[in-house]
Order: structure tokens, then sequence, then C-alpha cells
């Protein structure tokens, strides 16, 4: 069960999140696998074997552990430092540069004791040593600064090496294996933290066009208003003030003019009506090409083929309904990455058919939906129907059918000759 909703929660992750958990939890197993190593080594045969004091092996496995304790939170900070969403805490830091070359330096003692010819192991070790806080100094130093303080770390440890006994080839040894590490850290860590920076720019850039296309449909919004009220409202300051005249007259046409504003006050007031609760007559062309921008504008790739035009008035809203709640869905639903819209006419009926992938089962929209129950009343309103649900091939596919009137017969429909 365990398992099952972990698989879950990954699945409900859209790509961005799934690439940040994936990058700090590759950058936490790097510092923890860098541990074991240092943890294990110094309790290996050849140390107990040696005379090395207990209080030395055991104060190296302590440092080992508290750089993995201390490298953790710094690792996070650091790579929220990279991002540019905080800053390190410098006496954390701190800590976790003076742990390192404590730890190489335990390590060194212990191969003293041992005979670094004994200790095939320590060049490994010193390596490991390097890794939790050089991950954090990859993140939050210089491009040119972290290899060159690693770079004085390695030579560092080769001179202890060589002090502490080792050969030529055991020094040589070491401080290529210490290269690769710090070759490792300079190209997996800052690498993994650049990708992340560029999606993390890509989401912003991906937010801010969906919220222009919501603020692009508000204008819209906006304008249709204007459309309605400006020219029924000047009429009505028009006909008002020359009703107000001609009542100063004693006309009797005041009143004609005054029922007229009557009428076109009400007229707007179920043009309003119409705005605001959506039911203007829905062109089908336009959802659909608002449709494709708004997927497009959240980051989706979206085809439309067919566009309705020679199609009734009241089909074409019917299908613009249609439009509107499949675009939805593919926002609110799944983490789709592909839509298609295809629009199919015959002689006797019309389909619209919306597939999209990314479909999550758990998240899916089914037919009993209330948007999808409200479209099924817009369809039977013309005799149509309505199918949605996922598919056997992992897709989410939403089917509109309408029937089409037959074709009028001009010359069965005119009257009989005598």
């Amino acid at each position: 069960m365990w398992v099952r909703a972990q698989v879950r929660g990954w699945q409900r992750r859209d790509g961005f999140d799934k690439m940040d958990l994936y990058t700090r939890g590759t950058l936490h197993c790097l510092v923890w696998m860098s541990i074991v190593p240092q943890v294990l080594l110094p309790l290996t045969r050849p140390v107990r074997a040696s005379d090395a004091p207990v209080a030395l092996i055991a104060g190296t496995v302590l440092l080992a552990l508290a750089q993995g304790f201390c490298s953790t939170p710094l690792v996070a900070r650091g790579l929220e430092s990279y991002l540019g969403n905080g800053t390190v805490d410098r006496r954390l830091a701190a800590l976790g540069a003076a742990l390192m070359p404590a730890s190489i330096t335990g390590l060194l003692v212990l191969g003293a004791h041992t005979g670094p010819e004994e200790f095939p192991e320590l060049p490994l070790a010193l390596s490991a040593a390097v890794l939790p806080f050089g991950t954090t100094l990859v993140l939050i130093a210089p491009l040119w600064m972290s290899p060159v303080a690693l770079t004085a770390v390695a030579v560092g440890a080769g001179g202890g090496a060589a002090l502490a006994g080792g050969s030529g080839p055991f020094v040589l040894q070491t401080l290529l294996g210490m290269a690769f590490t710090i070759g490792l850290i300079a190209v997996t860590v800052r690498i993994s933290a650049w990708s992340l920076g560029v999606m993390s720019r890509l989401r912003d850039a991906q937010d801010v066009k969906t919220r222009l296309a919501v603020a692009e449909e508000r204008l819209r919004f906006g304008r249709d208003m204007h459309d309605v009220l400006g020219r029924n409202l000047a009429v009505i300051a028009l006909k008002s003030e020359l009703a107000v005249e001609l009542a100063q007259r004693g006309q009797p046409t005041a009143v004609e003019q005054m029922v007229e504003v009557q009428r076109i006050a009400r007229t707007s007031q179920q043009e309003v009506r119409d705005v605001v609760r959506g039911y203007r007559e829905v062109d089908l062309r336009t959802e659909l090409q608002g449709a494709r921008g708004v997927l497009r504008a959240a980051g989706m790739e979206c085809s439309v083929q067919g566009d309705g035009g020679q199609l009734p008035a009241p089909v074409q809203s019917a299908l613009g309904w249609a439009v509107r709640e499949a675009a939805t869905n593919v926002l609110r639903h799944g983490n789709p990455q592909h839509c298609a819209i295809r629009l199919e006419t015959s002689p006797d009926s019309v389909r619209l058919v919306v597939e999209n992938d990314g479909v999550v089962p758990d998240t899916a929209a089914v037919p009993g939906g209330s948007g999808l129950h409200g479209l099924r009343e817009r369809l039977a309103s013309v005799g149509g129907s309505l199918d949605a649900g996922p598919t056997d091939d992992g897709l989410f596919r939403l089917t509109a059918a309408i029937p089409l009137p037959p074709p009028r017969n001009t010359a069965a429909s005119a009257p009989e000759k005598v």
C-alpha cells in the first residue's frame, strides 16, 4: 500500500516537480553515499588489526557522520541559494568546511598507524571525505573558485599521504582518485543545479503565458461588456434628455421617448445577463482557436482539425461549449503534454473528438462530473450525445456527437402548380 501511494504521488507531480525531487534526491544520496565508506573503512580488518587507538577510530567515524548531518541541510540551502531563493547560513557552512579537513586528517592518521600500503582503501575514503562539503561548495562558490579550492584540498591530502609513509605510486593513486572525485562534483552537481534552474525559469515563463492568456480573456470579456452597454447607454442618455425637453414643452411624445428608454434598458439588462452567464451565441471557430491558444500557453502541443464554419448556429453553439469544457478538463486533470481536437463532419451528423495524454487514474474526469453533466444537457437540447472517459491506450477521449438536420429540398417544398 505504501509503495502504491508513493507511485500515485509521483504520477500526480508535474514535470518540474519530478525533476526537482529527482535532483534534490540525487544530491542528498551523493552526500550519504560518501559517508558510508568513511564509516565502514575505518572498521575494516587492517585498521582493527593495527595499533590505532579506539578513540581515533571512533573519532573518525563520528567525524564522517557529522559531515553527513551537517551537509544534508547545507546541500538543500546551497541549491536554494543557487536558484536565487535563499541564502546559506555562514556558520553552518564554516562548520562543514572545518569537518572536511578534519575527516581527511583522521583518515590519514589511521593510514599512518596501519601503513598506507596495508590500507589500500585509503584513497577511496579520502575521496569520499571531500564529497559532502564539496557538493555544497560547488553550489555556493563561483564557478572558478570551487575547483581551485578542492584541488588544493586534494594536493594537501596527497602530501598527507606522503607524510604518512605512502610510496610514490600510492600518493599518485590518491591524487588521481581525488581528482576524479573533484571532477565528478564539478560536473554532476553543477549541471544538475543548472538544469533545475533552467526548468524553473521555463515554468515561470509558462505561468506568465498562462496568466497573459487569462488576462486576454478578461479583456475580451470587457470588450463584450463595452459593446453591449456602450451604445445602449448612449442612446438611453440621448432619449432621456429628449424626453425631458419634450416634457418641459408639454409635448405628449415625451411619454413615447420614455417608453423607448424603458425598452432599451430592459434589452440591455438581458444582454448583460447573457454576457455574464455566457449564454451569448458561441462561435465554434473562435472557441477552437481559443482552446488551442490556451493549451499551448500552458505548455502543451495542441492540434486542431476542422472549423465547422458551415454548421447550423445551434450546432456550432453546442459544440463551442463542448470545446470549452474539454479544454478545461485537459488543463485541470492529469499531466498532459499532447492534445488533439478533431471535428468530423458527415452529411447526417458531426462529431467533436478531443484526446489528450497524461491521464492520472485517480484524477481523470469521469462522465458523472458536474461540468460534463451540464454539457450533456446542452447537447441534448440539439439532439446530441456525449461520451467521455479514459481509453485502453492511456488517453482521455471526449466525444460529442450531434445529428444534422436533412438539407432542405426546395423543389419538394415548392407549392404545386395547378
